[in-house]
């Protein structure tokens, strides 16, 4: 309980931002790693292209990763438009082609400004100008933005949402406290001259993922204060929950996969200090059928634990503009001992499907 307070005070230190009325002045390349995405691209171009931002400072840069339907030729469509297009014909198997895709796109540019997002992904018109806008008012090197799952369809993508919810303040409560540990890719700002001075991706491309928040840890080891959240609804990126159970556990140990490779040893520990206090949970439950003693101490640690996120999340809905999905967060607090044990387990001993691979 005294972990997720400690980061509740974390997300309030972060206030809440608005973009300036004065015109950005940044040149901006926003990327976009894409694979077989024919039935969403089109939309997070439109999107993309419709931003209230100067079209002189902003390219589109998007990056087909072997896709085998009709990504390349929807993206090409809107060459006239100036959006640029990349293939990668990588004969050999890379440890991370989302990296691979990403260093080439940069290759290409010289903007100042690196935002990277996914290409299912819809954003409002004034994200890009907001982030920007914050980028500015700082001597920031990386700004993490708010992604939200939405269009939900069931009760499971609800349940989603609210998780993700959580996951994405956890991060951005790091960087309230100074102690950056997630971020997401899809909604994700960098500078350019900050990548290539630490060699891009070198050193944490031997995974698939950790694209977003290895390389933010790369960068909060070179520069511990430039780090920063952008606080804003207007900086918000839309994507869509997992529609079925296997996808959502695919992707899920995608993301812990990266929990290995951090560097900094206290977020390891912190780590693993949740996942055994949640185990012991589960353990003080079964041992209740010896001993119901074990039930009361169960029931404490369990009651403690719902408590401690609801608080943390009442914030966080309401900024997000999503109060309604507290109502499902006791629920969540008893199925998230059972999906964090097995996921710690899970994420760090086996492989998993990403884009039609299988990768580890």
């Amino acid at each position: 309980m005294g972990i997720l307070l400690y980061l509740k005070n974390g997300w309030s230190k972060i206030k809440s931002f608005q973009a300036k009325e004065e015109p950005c002045k940044t040149t901006v390349s926003v990327l976009i790693a894409a694979r077989n995405e024919e039935e969403n691209i089109k939309k997070t171009i439109e999107d993309v292209l419709a931003q209230d931002y100067p079209s002189d400072l902003l390219e589109l840069i998007i990056v087909d990763d072997h896709s085998t339907d009709r990504t390349s030729e929807i993206v090409r469509s809107f060459a006239a438009q100036g959006v640029k297009l990349i293939v990668l014909n990588e004969k050999e198997a890379l440890n991370s082609y989302k990296k691979k895709a990403i260093s080439e796109a940069i290759k290409q540019s010289d903007a100042e400004l690196i935002v990277t997002t996914d290409a299912d992904c819809r954003m409002g018109s004034k994200w890009l100008k907001t982030i920007v806008s914050y980028f500015e008012s700082g001597d920031y090197k990386l700004v993490s933005s708010p992604v939200i799952y939405f269009e939900e369809k069931n009760l499971f993508e609800k349940l989603q949402s609210l998780e993700f919810l959580f996951l994405i303040s956890l991060g951005a409560s790091g960087i309230g406290n100074g102690m950056p540990t997630t971020c997401n890719g899809a909604n994700l700002a960098y500078r350019r001259d900050v990548f290539l001075a630490l060699n891009g991706f070198q050193g944490i491309d031997n995974l698939a993922s950790g694209d977003d928040e290895l390389f933010m840890h790369k960068v909060a080891a070179a520069y511990p204060n430039g780090i920063a959240f952008c606080k804003s609804r207007d900086a918000i990126v839309n994507t869509h929950a997992k529609p079925n159970l296997g996808e959502f556990i695919q992707q899920r140990k995608r993301w812990a996969s990266k929990s290995t490779s951090y560097k900094n040893k206290w977020l390891v520990a912190l780590g693993i200090v949740l996942w055994f206090f949640n185990l012991s949970i589960l353990l003080n439950a079964i041992a209740g059928f010896i001993n119901p003693i074990f039930w009361m101490l169960a029931a404490i640690s369990f009651a403690f634990k719902a408590i401690a996120e609801l608080l943390f999340m009442i914030p966080v809905c309401q900024f997000e503009g999503r109060p309604r999905l507290l109502w499902y967060q006791p629920f969540l607090s008893l199925i998230h001992i059972f999906y964090l044990i097995y996921i710690g387990i899970a994420g760090n001993s086996g492989k998993y499907m990403w884009k039609g691979r299988l990768v580890r």
